[in-house]
């Protein structure tokens, strides 16, 4: 990681289109917690649980929302979103790494590979046959991208991502180091005792300004694309399956599964450990919580959680076994009431 840039906090300030209160114009190195800044840090409140260490802070100076104004008189910014002014500032003082353009000696590249003005290929990279990258793109190394590869402008591919045949990637992706695009979706048709494979002749299509954390893996579709739309954020270690579209802005956590021809919405969230089984449609502005098994399609955007709450083991045992007797139960609470019900039409006025 590069040393972080300084600026004065009225240039952050600016730069953020937030007011600047308190005394003083101290320069700005980096930005920490509350509990851990120090004396050339900005820090920032985002949660009202940290507000006892606002007290305390080193910092410089601190991001507060604007109802905040007086929670303390040290130099501050007032924004009203910190959470967002804060990924604003670390932007600023960390950028995005600048293709160093070129391409290593020990990179092997077709020569019907076309190669955008600026960018970078790293040591032991593979580029294949009628690939086509765009301007200032980074390519870390050990990335394998194979033959018909599309990759738009200002990408960056961490080290050791893989791409296969025929993916198309929009602008200003992120892709994260072991990610693997393109592979086949499980397709197997029952064959006597065994299976025969459905060979998977889709491609793979990712928007723009899309990220894919690392180690998560994206199947190319059956017959039709696996589709990921502008702006989608991939946690590490997600698996989405063949022929999932995913609607624009939406961001999934970490160990999130999709099966197949799962059909998400715009601007959903998905917690981490959750599955959405195949063949389901979520509606757009759907939030899923974490762990949660999605088994029949949500038409309405709302909240919606499958986790059950952690318990002490002992309690959580008594109500797992109520939980397989509830068939049991149910019958006989059907018989007492047809019993009732039998005994009352007895009766005689």
């Amino acid at each position: 990681m590069p040393e972080p840039r300084t600026y004065l906090l009225a240039d952050i300030a600016r730069h953020i289109n937030g007011e600047q209160l308190g005394d003083g114009n101290p320069e700005i190195r980096g930005i920490a917690t509350l509990r851990h800044a120090g004396p050339h840090d900005l820090s920032f409140l985002t949660n009202s649980r940290y507000r006892p260490e606002l007290a305390a802070t080193r910092a410089a100076a601190v991001l507060l929302a604007n109802e905040d104004r007086d929670a303390t008189s040290r130099a501050r910014i007032l924004c009203s979103d910190p959470y967002l002014a804060y990924a604003q500032v670390v932007a600023l003082l960390h950028p995005a790494p600048v293709p160093e353009p070129g391409t290593h000696p020990s990179a092997v590249v077709d020569p019907e590979a076309i190669i955008g003005s600026g960018t970078q290929l790293g040591a032991f990279c593979h580029v294949g046959k009628g690939v086509v990258i765009g301007r200032n793109v980074i390519v870390a190394p050990g990335c394998i991208i194979h033959a018909n590869v599309h990759i738009g402008d200002q990408s960056l591919l961490h080290g050791n991502v893989t791409i296969y045949a025929g993916v198309r990637i929009g602008h200003r992706a992120i892709i994260h180091a072991g990610a693997v695009l393109g592979s086949d979706g499980f397709g197997m048709a029952r064959e006597g005792e065994g299976w025969r494979k459905i060979p998977q002749i889709g491609g793979v299509l990712i928007g723009d300004d899309v990220e894919i954390g690392a180690n998560t893996t994206i199947d190319r579709g059956a017959l039709d694309d696996t589709i990921i739309e502008d702006g989608v954020k991939l946690d590490n270690q997600i698996q989405i399956a063949h022929n999932v579209h995913i609607g624009a802005h939406s961001a999934f956590a970490g160990c999130v599964g999709v099966a197949g021809s799962a059909r998400i919405g715009r601007r959903c969230t998905i917690g981490g450990g959750s599955v959405v089984l195949g063949h389901l449609e979520i509606a757009d502005d759907v939030h899923i919580g974490a762990a949660a098994v999605v088994t029949k399609s949500i038409r309405e955007p709302g909240q919606y959680a499958g986790l059950y709450p952690l318990q002490d083991k002992a309690v959580w045992a008594r109500n797992a076994a109520l939980l397989r007797n509830l068939d049991k139960l149910e019958r006989r609470v059907r018989q007492l009431e047809a019993g009732a019900t039998g005994a009352g039409k007895g009766k005689s006025c």
